[in-house]
């Protein structure tokens, strides 16, 4: 199982805790009928995959759409295993984590341990810096400055991380969404005093930009982004007169000063919300971002060179070598419809580049699902939907995310005026709406599963000791 030695490389130091295999057992074994093997079938149509119809994936119907499929990450044999343990907190933070509870609650269930690295570009990572933002945003009520200072900063983002860990979520987030104690301070920004702030910026057409975002618009058309940017030059462009001239230095907008300061606005933005608003402006726009690029890693593609060369004379070889190809890429991450398309126009430049001029995605039946994470072995990709979205949990069910498996869209080739286009520019694909209900099945362990994990589990521990 490909997707399985995955895990293994990226969790090898986790094959000693029982509870982090039992989840990864569920998931890749109990929670599929019988074994699978994947394979691109040329000549019937998009990617099919296996002999067998695995018992938690929805009913697929040739003629009409499917429904949304919930993958549960954490099944019910181990919610009291995610119950909240005490953290060891330093103390000395300033940070008011019992009024933002709710909120953190939300983002240990987004990061939650084993899937954290899988859902951190549109999930984990941007709910975590919406939690931090509003956290320090909400203090700044009561202490009148939009950042820490750089011990107090370390103390709070060690006790944020002890609190999440303690709900269930990776040890590691820092490492996994690149956060330092300095993202929590000023940085390089020479404003953070709250009077200082409104001195220097029209405070009414910022919030009147921002208090409200149009998640799907705000993207194409940023107001509220432009509004952002327009006051975090102004406050990096403090003490920038030049003194034998009065002439004030216009800093590029993205300075790292002017970067540093967009935070310094993102939270005073918050400050003004209360925490379930500032939480949808701030994922709204971190998805702007997301969505902007693909996050995927592309391996050498020389043998997908060498297979599609001559104007794809073997197809058979051309649309194997693409399958090993796409298989690699499915190993990284889940991504969004959008990221999708980025990825799909991506690709396609690299093998444009490579001589391969033809429509490969065409030839070998490849579709926007193929770019993301396989859900289980069955040709089941997962594409998140490009509005932000959360994790959710549920005592009964477990852990569940939402992957909306209802468009099966082929990934387009693009034509040379259309490779790298913004998705705003983009020919118009036609992404389902979210529906309105979502099916699924829990996957359960019973009494024999567990024991014969046991021994799976002891069969991998020892070959990674050894």
């Amino acid at each position: 199982m490909p997707f399985l030695s995955t895990f293994l490389l990226l969790y090898g130091h986790e094959m000693k805790n029982p509870l982090f295999l039992l989840s990864l057992f569920c998931f890749f074994s109990f929670c599929v009928n019988g074994s699978h093997s994947s394979r691109l079938d040329h000549d019937h149509g998009p990617i099919l995959q296996d002999n067998h119809v695995g018992s938690m994936l929805p009913e697929l119907s040739p003629l009409g759409a499917p429904q949304p499929f919930l993958p549960l990450l954490a099944p019910s044999p181990l919610v009291p295993f995610t119950n909240t343990s005490i953290p060891k907190l330093s103390g000395l933070c300033t940070l008011n984590f019992t009024a933002a509870a709710s909120l953190i609650s939300v983002t240990a269930i987004d990061c939650w341990d084993a899937f954290a690295p899988f859902l951190a570009n549109v999930i984990c990572c941007p709910q975590l810096e919406a939690t931090l933002t509003i956290l320090i945003g909400q203090s700044s009520k009561y202490t009148d400055v939009l950042a820490l200072n750089g011990t107090t900063a370390k103390h709070c983002l060690s006790d944020v991380e002890q609190i999440l860990m303690g709900q269930g979520a990776n040890v590691g987030l820092q490492q996994i969404c690149s956060i330092r104690s300095s993202n929590l301070t000023e940085a390089s920004c020479p404003v953070k005093d709250v009077n200082d702030f409104h001195d220097l910026v029209d405070t009414s057409k910022l919030l009147n930009a921002c208090e409200n975002i149009d998640p799907v618009n705000e993207c194409c058309y940023q107001i509220c982004q432009n509004a952002i940017s327009e006051a975090a030059t102004a406050l990096a462009s403090k003490g920038s007169d030049l003194l034998d001239t009065g002439v004030r230095y216009v800093l590029p907008e993205h300075s790292i000063q002017v970067n540093d300061c967009r935070n310094i606005v993102l939270r005073w933005v918050a400050s003004k919300l209360d925490q379930s608003h500032a939480k949808k402006v701030l994922r709204g726009l971190s998805n702007c971002k997301v969505n902007k690029a693909c996050p995927l890693l592309f391996p050498d593609m020389n043998h997908v060179a060498k297979g599609c060369a001559d104007g794809i004379s073997n197809k058979s070889a051309c649309c194997n070598a693409m399958e090993s190809y796409v298989s690699h890429l499915q190993k990284q991450s889940f991504i969004t419809n959008l990221q999708a398309l980025d990825c799909a126009d991506t690709l396609a430049m690299k093998l444009k580049r490579s001589n391969i001029t033809e429509d490969v995605y065409s030839r070998c039946h490849i579709s926007l699902k193929d770019f993301s994470l396989q859900v289980v072995n069955q040709g089941a990709g997962c594409l998140l939907p490009s509005l932000p979205s959360d994790a959710t949990f549920d005592r009964t069910m477990g852990i569940s995310f939402l992957c909306d498996l209802n468009d099966n869209i082929p990934a387009p080739w693009p034509t040379t005026s259309q490779v790298g286009t913004s998705s705003c520019k983009k020919p118009t694909v036609n992404f389902p709406a979210l529906p309105a209900a979502a099916s699924s099945q829990t996957c359960r362990l019973h009494g024999h599963d567990v024991l014969i994990f046991l021994l799976v589990a002891l069969s991998f521990l020892l070959m990674i000791l050894l």
